[in-house]
């Protein structure tokens, strides 16, 4: 194994989180008096954190430019209490391939940390519905740094709890958050093509390599040399 640490994102790359994130996000809207939005929009709306997230869905059902200050604030609450619920009654799924994965890069010796632009409150609650907190070292959350991804922050953050070297990092995600973060944090970075970006695909993005699945991205990192 070529690297001392993995840095992953966790909703579209780890867990499948989009039918609680939508379940969240609908019945914010209600509680608003708006209708419902369908999943498959909502998933294009994940990726740079819940207040993002939160604005696209309002300004969609109301179809302004602009949010209301006020309703702003009251979407943010909602939302925050609806997902923390859904979020300790998941009914999302770890995607196939990275418990073998996380497996072989723990069995490697490498460092594990999730770094994610969800609000820390709603990483750990999630982490141990899937079984998959025992093997992470480290978790990033939204609201840890001052910045989040696309900005390099938090993985140079990581990287530095961590105590290695960025060049001996991998970064494994879904979008452009994570590949723009990582080339700006000088960290090698691999894609799934599974996940949200954004309703993007990730063939257009700058990394060193895509692969379809965490057990996949275990092999290509083993092996001897970095070329792609």
């Amino acid at each position: 194994m070529r690297y001392k640490a993995v840095l992953f994102d966790l909703d579209g790359t780890l867990v499948d989180s989009i039918p609680d994130i939508a379940q969240g996000a609908n019945l914010m809207l209600h509680d608003l008096g708006f209708a419902a939005l369908s999943v498959e929009q909502i998933s294009t709306f994940v990726g740079k954190g819940t207040h993002h997230l939160i604005d696209l869905c309002l300004k969609e059902v109301t179809q302004q430019a602009s949010i209301d200050p006020t309703l702003q604030q009251q979407a943010r609450r909602l939302f925050a209490h609806h997902y923390d619920h859904q979020t300790k009654h998941s009914i999302s799924k770890v995607f196939p391939g990275v418990i073998e994965g996380l497996d072989r890069f723990q069995q490697a010796g490498c460092r594990l940390a999730v770094v994610t632009n969800k609000p820390m409150q709603f990483v750990p609650d999630l982490l141990r519905l899937m079984h998959l907190d025992h093997y992470f070292d480290l978790l990033v959350g939204g609201d840890t740094c001052a910045e989040k991804k696309p900005h390099p922050m938090p993985f140079l953050y990581a990287c530095e709890k961590l105590g290695v070297s960025p060049t001996d990092a991998l970064v494994i995600g879904d979008s452009g958050n994570d590949s723009i973060a990582a080339r700006q944090a000088g960290i090698d970075v691999l894609l799934v093509p599974y996940g949200y970006n954004e309703g993007k695909d990730v063939q257009d993005l700058d990394c060193d390599g895509i692969v379809f699945s965490i057990v996949e991205a275990a092999q290509w990192a083993a092996q001897p040399n970095t070329t792609h």
